[in-house]
């Protein structure tokens, strides 16, 4: 492929007739009575799909951790562990509810939670483990279910980026206390804006749906019971919600297909590591992304930078959290060593459904001359 005339973009959505024709449906017919048709079809699939009895339609993705919080009483006084290198939201919703977040170190290879450092992290006042499927990859849920179980805690699955993502054959967010998922516009399945919190506890549940909602009695009109919050998804984004969960093992596909492409051309790259699929995982594959290692030519600046000249689109890492004034710790990067050799040296690629293996040639042999193979 010649050099392209526009810039090959990170993400990017499908789009079908199918996604169409429901929003165009629930803007037309979802009133009145109608208002929650798509919402109630939302959530039993999404529920049959990852098998799960309980799905809350929520506002975003960050919305269903702090709901989660909530749920499960989490305040002043309780600590909640969480992987250093992973995007703010899992750190301020602890805050958000007075609570303090303890910041573990991630696996070098997985890019998740790592359970040695969470089991060397836990004091009398951990209350509960935030394990994040980073970029569709699975953290070590049997360790972590493990040290909860032994320690009893409670587990909040962080599955924002990997609906479709199975760990020995159970779907992510389906294995802890509660999960959470984002249909952010950058995610496999979109809604523009969006979230889901999906549990099989009636009473975290039953909690979560009173909180979203204002804090209203759901069976008595207007009548407030408690401090509620507005996380209300709308019929609309779950109608467009529902296209893409009806279309999800598509839509996995073709991301797995993407990833597949990079790693007949980038996997003989020595200053390079790629996404990790250990034995039991089925990866979504959300982000096929590139870690530099210590030889590299350059830095991520330099790398990312030569790539925007060459009109391939990236994104950065998550920046370890610790080096942020707000959650700074100065002994973090001793302390989380692998969290800041990822969240500093880590890059996602174009990884859109849309990508063509002739895109994707292209942007390996750029980054195949730039590290110099």
């Amino acid at each position: 492929m010649e050099r392209p005339d526009r810039m090959i973009l990170t993400a990017g959505p499908s789009i079908t007739k199918l996604e169409e024709n429901y929003v165009l449906d629930a803007v037309r017919n979802g009133w009145n009575w109608h208002w929650s048709d798509y919402l109630d079809k939302f959530e039993k699939k999404l529920a049959e799909y990852l098998g799960v009895k309980y799905v809350l339609p929520v506002s975003h993705g960050t919305g269903a951790l702090h709901l989660a919080m909530l749920a499960l009483n989490i305040g002043p006084g309780d600590e909640v562990i969480i992987p250093d290198t992973t995007y703010i939201a899992c750190a301020n919703v602890v805050r958000y509810v007075g609570a303090v977040p303890v910041f573990a170190d991630v696996d070098r290879a997985t890019w998740c939670l790592d359970p040695d450092s969470v089991q060397r992290n836990i004091t009398k006042k951990t209350k509960a483990i935030l394990p994040v499927w980073m970029y569709g990859n699975a953290p070590d849920m049997d360790g972590i279910m493990e040290i909860a179980r032994r320690h009893n805690l409670f587990v909040v699955e962080d599955s924002c980026p990997a609906l479709g993502t199975e760990y020995k054959g159970r779907k992510a967010g389906a294995i802890g206390d509660i999960g959470v998922f984002s249909f952010q516009g950058a995610k496999l399945a979109v809604m523009g804006e969006g979230g889901a919190f999906v549990t099989n506890s009636s009473e975290l549940y039953e909690r979560a749906q009173l909180l979203c909602k204002g804090g209203m009695d759901p069976n008595r009109q207007f009548w407030v019971k408690d401090i509620g919050y507005m996380y209300k998804l709308s019929n609309p984004q779950a109608a467009l919600g529902l296209a893409q969960v009806e279309r999800i093992e598509e839509l996995v596909a073709s991301k797995r297909q993407i990833f597949d492409w990079y790693r007949e051309r980038l996997s003989d790259v020595p200053s390079i590591s790629i996404n990790r699929e250990p034995p039991g995982v089925r990866s979504n594959m959300w982000m096929s992304s590139v870690v530099l290692a210590e030889d590299a030519p350059g830095d991520r600046d330099w790398f990312r930078a030569e790539l925007k000249d060459r009109l391939v689109d990236t994104r950065p890492f998550f920046f370890p959290i610790t080096m942020f004034p707000i959650y700074a710790n100065p002994r973090a990067s001793s302390l989380n060593p692998n969290s800041y050799f990822v969240g500093l040296r880590g890059v996602n690629l174009p990884s859109g459904v849309e990508r063509t293996e002739e895109e994707i040639d292209y942007i390996a042999c750029q980054v195949r001359e730039l590290l110099r193979v």
